[in-house]
């Protein structure tokens, strides 16, 4: 009884295992991220304007929430976001830095994401919820404004460099 018993647990541990996938197309080559965790467990939550919470998020309740988790708190909207931080060039950037869009006809910021690494960033889409794109995509490519860096060095090495 106790081998069936340990048998079935160990057969549904590797279950459950193998079918929790990653939103992050390397994570079965590595081991993944504080980040790529904290993205990964929202990922495909549905969008909401004004949310900030695991049942809906816009895009800048998704990067705060994210670096909430982090210990490092932003504004509330994009706009105010881009004035948070030190600004990095597109071909420096890493992977934690926040990543600016202009998405709309007023202001110049209107749309925020997490840059994860490989030319790609997480974002909450309008219509998709929390997934992520790549930064070359002729939409977001056409709209890009800039990026930012509020993670210390410090803060780089614990959430976002692969260990």
């Amino acid at each position: 009884m106790r081998k069936t018993l340990t048998a079935a647990v160990t057969s549904l541990a590797l279950l459950f295992t193998l079918g929790a996938g990653s939103a992050f197309a390397d994570a079965e080559a590595t081991e993944t991220t504080p980040l790529a965790s904290i993205v990964d467990s929202v990922y495909g939550t549905p969008y909401k304007f004004g949310g900030t919470t695991t049942t809906g998020f816009d895009c800048s309740g998704f990067t705060r929430y994210v670096f909430s988790q982090m210990g490092i708190k932003l504004a509330r909207v994009s706009a105010a976001q881009y004035k948070q931080g030190t600004p990095v060039s597109k071909k420096e950037l890493q992977a934690g830095d926040l990543v600016f869009f202009k998405t709309t006809g007023t202001g110049k910021v209107s749309h925020v994401g997490v840059y994860v690494g490989e030319g790609e960033f997480a974002h909450a889409s309008s219509s998709k919820g929390i997934r992520i794109d790549k930064l070359s995509n002729s939409y977001y490519q056409n709209r890009y404004v800039g990026a930012k860096r509020v993670l210390s060095k410090y803060g780089y090495s614990v959430y976002a460099t692969e260990s």
